[in-house]
């Protein structure tokens, strides 16, 4: 088994008054050579963006690209004809493919929106751009993971160009659970977004990740109330 740990403060930042945020990988401005991907895990992107402020039209090409907003309300608008709100409890997924634009945006004007961005490298390219937005309020388990993305269209949760399988979970105190990956040669990258946990024995807290690979299951222990974690289980070669 291999792992990598990044702690909550060793990310990158970039605070722009209107963006607040924090780089798991290297992106924009701030790069580590040593930080680059996790497998074909590509950006991990902790934002915050300011009460109706946000990214202007900007364009994407062959990159899965899912949102997972944490608290407020996230305004799209892209080159397919889609307009939309995502909020805590949806996840939203597009397959950049051969190219689109979109903006996103604050859709209130009295509260911060937090969300996290994900881009993960497809095992297709070119493929005819997609948009996909879920609840998945519904498939919320309490004390056990649950899935809310796969490569599969007919699974829980959305689907992407990658046998990647995403979960969230929501833990009390001392609750313990095992993940079994789903794909021989996989990697998984947990993410802490609430609380305190363990990992395989690593303790975890707040905004920690990590990445752990040449294994084919890992332990969790939940060692604080209300433990959030989301584990991002993806191809470890592009």
């Amino acid at each position: 088994m291999k792992t990598v740990l990044h702690k909550a403060e060793t990310r990158g930042h970039a605070n722009h008054g209107w963006l607040d945020s924090h780089h798991t990988f290297s992106f924009a401005n701030y790069y580590n050579p040593e930080r680059v991907h996790f497998g074909v895990l590509r950006v991990l992107n902790d934002d915050i963006v300011a009460p109706s402020r946000g990214f202007g039209t900007h364009p994407h090409d062959n990159m899965e690209i899912v949102s997972i907003p944490l608290s407020g309300d996230l305004k799209h608008k892209d080159s397919m004809g889609n307009e939309a709100i995502i909020r805590e409890g949806d996840v939203q997924v597009m397959s950049a493919g051969t190219g689109i634009f979109h903006s996103e945006f604050n859709a209130n004007d009295d509260k911060e929106v937090r969300f996290l961005q994900i881009w993960v490298f497809p095992n297709k390219k070119n493929v005819e751009p997609r948009y996909d937005q879920i609840s998945i309020r519904d498939v919320e388990k309490k004390n056990e993971f649950y899935q809310v993305l796969s490569p599969n269209k007919d699974d829980q949760g959305v689907w992407v160009h990658q046998d990647a399988w995403f979960n969230l979970g929501k833990f009390d105190k001392g609750v313990e659970t095992e993940y079994c990956l789903n794909k021989a040669d996989n990697g998984v990258y947990a993410f802490i977004l609430e609380g305190e946990v363990e990992i395989n024995g690593q303790k975890l807290t707040k905004r920690d990740g990590l990445g752990i690979s040449e294994t084919d299951k890992l332990s969790v222990k939940a060692t604080s109330d209300n433990a959030r974690v989301l584990l991002m289980e993806v191809p470890m070669t592009l």
